[in-house]
């Protein structure tokens, strides 16, 4: 319903013409063919036309997490097919890479037989347009050539131990963050977010004295348990042994450390080994400031000093690159 507007007045009709469009913008979407969604930061459902409700099962007027559809539907065996032996793993994992790049396109099944090709658009702010288009008629054996291709993607860019991303994804989005367009009010030089180095204290200790199996559940749960303070737009991945990287896009230092300051009291509280409650470890953390043009290995370089100045101060803390002397 349109709010009254003077026709005899320029703005006023320009308005009106961006409310018709809006208007038919909508009953195009919700009349067509292809699925259309839209996520908000959250990663909740906000808009989904008529044929994305169908294949997913949503209910007109619903607006449910991302997380809880997919586990929903999982469970009554409906909407997209997952081949997981265990669900809670595989949703943590595909969590850690979701909306982290601008764009993504690749090809799912659905259990009623259709074969979906779907992209999925992220503005800076985490907000997702999700489309898909029914390519069930392309052969068979096409589209499992082209699965292939996008689990090996999949598998190069997700650590095996922990399921978060790995070296290469992580990096490649250091890369993008540090490559991002300039705002002319910032100059050629402004921040464009933070990079925090994460390190597990004593993991050697931790792998001598109780076992390897024990520290690859330090590890699993040390990822499991950033994961959960990670925010949409933030890049989590294991970069090798027992460190971690965190991308932290449009942010800066002092709430860079507040967010990292909440993991490690998370990481404090956590108890990985369900049969020895009164096992704990922490972590230590380096943070840089990312500054638009510079190199990737500068700003990691920086912050991997500053996690250094945090373990020579007593471990299971946090240090800034800016207050720490740099070489």
């Amino acid at each position: 319903m349109f709010s009254w507007i003077d026709l005899t007045n320029t703005e006023g009709m320009k308005a009106l013409d961006d409310n018709e469009t809006m208007l038919q913008a909508a009953r195009l979407m919700e009349a067509a063919g292809a699925c259309v969604a839209i996520y908000d930061d959250k990663d909740r459902l906000r808009y989904a036309n008529r044929a994305f409700r169908a294949a997913w099962f949503v209910e007109k007027d619903e607006r449910p997490l991302w997380p809880d559809l997919m586990r929903r539907n999982f469970h009554a065996k409906r909407g997209t097919v997952i081949k997981a032996e265990n669900f809670e793993a595989w949703l943590a994992s595909t969590i850690s890479r979701r909306g982290k790049a601008g764009f993504r396109a690749f090809e799912t099944d659905l259990h009623d037989g259709r074969w979906l090709w779907m992209t999925e658009t992220t503005q800076d702010d985490g907000w997702m347009l999700c489309m898909a288009s029914d390519i069930t008629s392309i052969r068979p054996d096409e589209r499992a050539l082209r699965q292939d291709r996008d689990d090996a993607i999949k598998a190069s860019h997700t650590d095996e131990l922990t399921g978060i991303p790995s070296r290469r994804f992580v990096m490649a989005k250091l890369a993008d963050m540090l490559a991002a367009p300039t705002d002319a009010s910032e100059g050629e030089g402004g921040p464009v977010g933070c990079v925090a180095v994460l390190d597990i204290d004593n993991f050697k200790y931790i792998n001598d004295r109780f076992g390897h199996s024990v520290g690859d559940a330090v590890l699993r749960d040390f990822a499991a348990t950033l994961q959960g303070h990670v925010r949409k737009t933030d890049v989590l991945g294991r970069v090798g042994g027992e460190e971690f990287v965190l991308i932290l896009p449009n942010t800066q230092a002092e709430a860079a450390e507040m967010i990292v300051g909440r993991m490690l009291e998370a990481v404090r509280l956590s108890r990985p080994l369900s049969d020895q409650t009164s096992f704990r470890y922490t972590f230590s953390a380096g943070i840089s400031s990312a500054e638009r043009g510079t190199k990737a290995d500068e700003i990691y370089r920086r912050a991997d000093l500053a996690l250094y100045a945090a373990k020579m101060r007593g471990r299971n803390q946090i240090s800034l690159d800016r207050d720490i002397r740099l070489g």
